[in-house]
């Protein structure tokens, strides 16, 4: 810088903070583009700090899920009491982000709607939801906390009781809840004859198959064990769909398309998957879900 120059901008900074003595002003600092979160993420340490993550309300965790909330995954239709495999989840998910029991708000969140496109009012959003590339395009994913198995359910007294293929289902009338995986398994893997049944709920699929207007109803294992264990006695779990090895299919945390907070739900949920929580939660909570025949 000139000589001259420089003697001039020293004059200005000095004036400047004589005024900001005299004032109690000090000058403010250009201000930077901020981040979606008014600025409480600093990069992924800042983002992740424990209990100060750029929640939807500040200081608490929203959680969104269906109503009912179904057992095994949760217990007497409150997500809140800590009870079943997806409310521990949650608290635990919940509590490796710096947020404790009291800090956890639940929210009633249909079960399509978790992952139809637009905006969300949660934080993240657990209810049974498998990861896959089309639900990718609409909204975020953790990484998965429990790996699924498709399962059919069917009435001791019905046909489809006795199948032991995926050839035995495809002359039988099958139902599922709609935009389930359990629906695409029907389709894509056993593709029978005629059109399955297609559901809103599973309370609704259930009575059909206690009606006999349907042979046999696909839902995940734990479920189907829970519906002929407590729900529906004079059905029985048929068999489960084999998974993909390379691709197996996973429930995962739903969050926003643009959420800053995915790769901190993602870190908690592998910190429980490698610190054995998911595996204890799951033998607590779901045990009932033992082995079934393979169908093939």
């Amino acid at each position: 810088m000139h000589l001259a120059n420089r003697s001039l901008a020293t004059a200005v900074c000095s004036a400047a903070v004589l005024l900001a003595a005299l004032t109690g002003c000090a000058p403010q600092p250009e201000a930077g583009p901020q981040t979606k979160a008014s600025g409480q993420a600093g990069g992924t340490a800042g983002a992740c700090a424990p209990g100060k993550l750029a929640t939807e309300v500040p200081g608490k965790l929203t959680v969104g899920t269906d109503k009912p909330a179904y057992a095994p995954w949760f217990s007497d239709d409150d997500p809140s009491n800590g009870k079943g495999f997806e409310s521990a989840v949650a608290y635990a998910v919940a509590k490796r982000l710096g947020y404790d029991r009291d800090a956890v708000v639940w929210q009633h969140v249909p079960f399509n709607s978790a992952f139809a496109p637009g905006a969300k009012k949660f934080d993240f959003d657990i209810n049974q939801v498998s990861i896959n590339e089309d639900r990718k395009k609409a909204v975020a994913f953790s990484s998965g906390y429990y790996d699924v198995r498709q399962a059919v359910v069917a009435l001791k007294s019905s046909k489809a009781a006795k199948a032991t293929s995926l050839a035995d289902l495809k002359d039988v009338k099958l139902g599922a809840q709609v935009g389930t995986t359990s629906l695409e398994f029907i389709n894509d893997l056993v593709k029978p004859g005629q059109k399955p049944a297609v559901y809103q709920r599973n309370d609704f699929a259930k009575s059909a198959l206690k009606t006999g207007q349907v042979d046999a109803i696909v839902v995940d294992l734990p479920t189907a064990f829970y519906i002929t264990g407590a729900e529906v006695p004079e059905a029985t779990v048929v068999g489960q769909f084999p998974n993909s090895t390379d691709d197996p299919e996973q429930f995962g945390l739903v969050l926003d398309k643009e959420s800053a907070l995915t790769s901190c739900v993602s870190d908690a949920v592998d910190a429980l998957r490698k610190d054995g929580t998911l595996a204890a939660l799951e033998k607590e909570w779901l045990s009932d879900a033992v082995d079934a025949p393979v169908l093939k």
